[in-house]
């Protein structure tokens, strides 16, 4: 192995050790918390090795959104591929959504709260945020009804799902209606 080989090694070891030590401070005490000498401290590098990877905590927000939404894509995927028909993959999709957003809530917060620097719908937008867009649209698709633009109807299905997600973390709807709020939306929204 050449030794630019094992610095660019080291490197991408370094950035994932400070996305890994930011989400899990996020995680745990919120993105106030977060901050470059914080980071810096836990990972025991100085802060000037911190910004070689990031400019500051936007750029680390924006890292983090990335890899949440290569996960979700990830997780709405694997739903999908596991259930049986069109409407228990929407039933799975919306699950895994949520269950996502609930098991991750600094990582959908830096998703979809926080300024990270990313352009949504643009042609800007990175690829992960595309693709996890598209790990949506691939089934929901197909559920979307005659005559109805099947990214159109993504789109409103994703603000539905986002708005459950947001709402129940904040404690604005009971989580214990989550199930049924989920099934509701499926079958109101689902043209099977």
């Amino acid at each position: 192995m050449s030794v630019q080989e094992r610095k660019e090694r080291e490197r991408a070891s370094r950035e994932r050790l400070i996305l890994a030590t930011a989400r899990e401070l996020a995680e745990q005490q919120g993105w106030d918390a977060v901050t470059t000498r914080r980071l810096a401290e836990r990972i025991e590098y100085s802060q000037p090795v911190l910004y070689s990877h990031f400019r500051g905590k936007r750029e680390i927000i924006g890292a983090v959104a990335l890899e949440g939404a290569t996960e979700m894509a990830a997780a709405v995927r694997a739903a999908a591929a596991a259930a049986d028909g069109p409407h228990a993959r929407v039933s799975a999709i919306a699950r895994a959504y949520l269950d996502f957003a609930a098991r991750n809530p600094a990582v959908y917060d830096a998703m979809f709260q926080l300024d990270g620097g990313l352009a949504f719908a643009s042609e800007d937008t990175p690829e992960p945020l595309k693709d996890a867009f598209a790990a949506l649209l691939e089934s929901l698709g197909e559920v979307a009804g005659e005559g109805v633009h099947p990214g159109l109807f993504t789109e409103v299905f994703w603000a539905a799902l986002h708005g459950l997600a947001t709402l129940t973390r904040a404690r604005r709807l009971p989580s214990e209606d989550t199930e049924r709020r989920t099934a509701l939306l499926v079958d109101r929204l689902a043209v099977l």
